[in-house]
């Protein structure tokens, strides 16, 4: 059933394209491909054209999100003077692996920065950021892409993640970099169309992405059930909203709900975690209903928490839920529009104007499609394992390439809110009573309890999150803190760049630096504090690190050479 030469330009036409229906979708579609050759992207058997490019839009978004906090942060976290140099830990491990060989560094860390100049490591890390930047707006405005331009973005941030340390600890960068692999796949090998003619979507990487997704759901639903008991008593959801890593503005409101609601709430998590994922082997009609279950799940945690790019990242796999009659009604139907470009190729098929590609073309695609398959299973083992075990690991990866990871969030939930406060003061004795203490404030995190919480997911500030983990430990255990106190002592521009506000701008640099731990709380809303205009209550718990001069650390960091 196809549209005449008038129905492809968007005029009234009583029928719709097999396309945009998809024939037999509870089955096996039917093809009209001859045998010996390829299926054309607008044959019957292949109706997630539009499915394929939004993937890829998708992909290329997050992945512009991801180099342009690159871009923004790198130099100040990882750079020549950032808190956690590269080039020392490349060359930890280069000395580690000094007897193995230089391959096992590789291996280890695979990374372009192994082949650049490390006299100034800020220019190649602004040099990968912005190459990065620059191919995926071009995928993002344009919505072409081959296999080429998706690997290099691939490989870039790949290079990043490698070198970042505990930067880049996070688990949506391997999930990221899972993504951006599968991308790859979804592409022709170098030519640039938005509908590649010859190029249809390979259900290996469709069943791929929904492998992706399934992992990611039930990998957190298992992790909560394994882990805290909160979350069996359906409790958790009394404490998350106040003590997650950056809360957001309707954060303070979730807070105060009744019980019952998040008694619903995290009975409502474990459904969507533990039960829908199985949605996907149910159907077309249910796959479609994971979709969107998916979908409204994390658009609600988009709402109610800064997770960076996790929440925008999980619905990329989500996608592949769908097809191109569940997705049609999204895509205009223009002259200029994507969609009147695929009824342009199938007219043009009709009209035998479009020719069939090589069968060694398709050949060589089915092979790259099956070894990816291969692949995939193979690397599944370890993660599927860790699902089924009791002692399940969340966010990790089992090879340096980070093609097929562990996830999951959440596992267990911090009952009250801790904060690290940096303070200092210009008085020539920090112990003296009328020393004046002055707060930094951060970009995101909680500080001063009149500020409002901030809503700035996509965007990722690194600082800020490592911030809430220092809260729980030790500053022992997060030395670069006691780098960025050093820093802050000489008024370094480039580290207080990653701070909201420096109380010492336009003044000599504090003689001292201090961090101070307090609990935070959100106020009752109506309450005295709410009514004085703060949006927290927090009360000191005592000194996080005690007062140090310049030359004190730099005989702390002495002593730890």
């Amino acid at each position: 059933m196809r549209w005449s030469s008038q129905c492809a330009v968007g005029r009234s036409c009583p029928v719709l394209q097999p396309w945009l229906v998809g024939p037999s979708v509870e089955g096996a579609p039917a093809s009209d491909a001859k045998p010996g050759t390829c299926p054309s992207p607008t044959d019957n058997a292949w109706v997630h054209m539009h499915l394929a490019w939004a993937l890829l839009e998708a992909d290329a978004a997050h992945l512009a999100v991801a180099f342009l906090v690159a871009l923004q942060q790198n130099k100040q976290l990882i750079g020549d003077r950032g808190l956690l140099p590269c080039r020392a830990y490349l060359k930890s491990v280069q000395q580690y692996f000094r007897e193995q060989g230089a391959w096992d560094a590789w291996s280890y860390a695979p990374t372009i920065i192994w082949l650049l100049d490390w006299s100034n490591m800020d220019f190649n890390l602004d040099l990968l950021a912005l190459l990065g930047l620059g191919i995926s707006s071009f995928v993002l405005i344009t919505g072409c892409a081959n296999m080429i331009l998706m690997a290099a973005l691939w490989g870039l941030y790949l290079s990043l993640v490698n070198v970042g340390q505990v930067w880049y600890s996070f688990g949506w960068e391997s999930q990221l970099l899972e993504t951006g692999f599968l991308g790859i796949f979804l592409c022709p090998w170098w030519t640039l169309s938005r509908l590649p003619r010859h190029t249809p979507t390979p259900w290996t990487v469709l069943w791929a992405f929904r492998w992706l997704i399934f992992r990611i759901m039930l990998g957190a639903g298992l992790i909560k059930i394994r882990g805290d008991q909160c979350w069996r008593d359906l409790t958790c959801l009394d404490f998350h909203y106040e003590t997650q890593p950056v809360p957001s503005p309707l954060a303070y409101f979730l807070h105060r709900t009744p019980w019952w609601v998040h008694r619903f709430e995290a009975l409502s998590n474990h459904f969507l975690e533990l039960l829908v994922p199985f949605f996907l082997f149910l159907g077309r009609r249910m796959c479609i209903l994971h979709g969107v279950l998916q979908i409204l799940f994390q658009v609600v945690l988009i709402l109610s928490g800064n997770l960076s790019f996790l929440n925008w990242l999980t619905i990329v796999p989500s996608l592949s839920c769908f097809d191109d009659a569940s997705l049609g009604f999204l895509f205009p139907s223009g002259l200029a529009g994507l969609k009147d470009r695929a009824l342009k190729l199938q007219d043009e098929e009709a009209q035998g104007a479009q020719s069939r590609p090589r069968h060694v073309g398709c050949a060589v695609r089915r092979v790259v499609n099956l070894s990816l398959g291969v692949l995939l299973a193979w690397l599944s083992v370890p993660v599927v394992l860790n699902l089924l075990s009791a002692k399940q690991v969340m966010n990790t990866t089992f090879g340096s390439l980070r093609i097929v990871n562990s996830y999951g969030a959440f596992g267990s939930i911090t009952k009250e809110r801790t904060e690290v406060i940096l303070q200092g003061t210009a008085s020539p004795n920090a112990s003296a009573p009328d020393a004046v203490w002055e707060d930094y404030e951060f970009k995101c995190k909680p500080g001063d309890p009149w500020r409002r919480p901030c809503l700035i997911t996509p965007y990722h500030y690194r600082l800020d999150w490592l911030m809430w983990f220092a809260a729980f430990q030790t500053y022992e255990h997060n030395e670069w803190i006691l780098q960025l106190a050093g820093k802050l002592l000489v008024n370094d521009a480039q580290a207080l760049s990653l701070l909201a506000s420096n109380p010492f701008e336009g003044r000599p640099p504090p003689r001292w630096i201090r961090a101070e731990h307090w609990r935070y709380k959100f106020s009752l809303p109506g309450g005295k504090h709410a009514a004085e205009g703060k949006w927290w209550v927090r009360r000191r718990l005592g000194p996080y690190f005690p007062a140090v001069r310049l030359e004190d650390l730099e005989g702390y960091f002495r002593e730890q050479d």
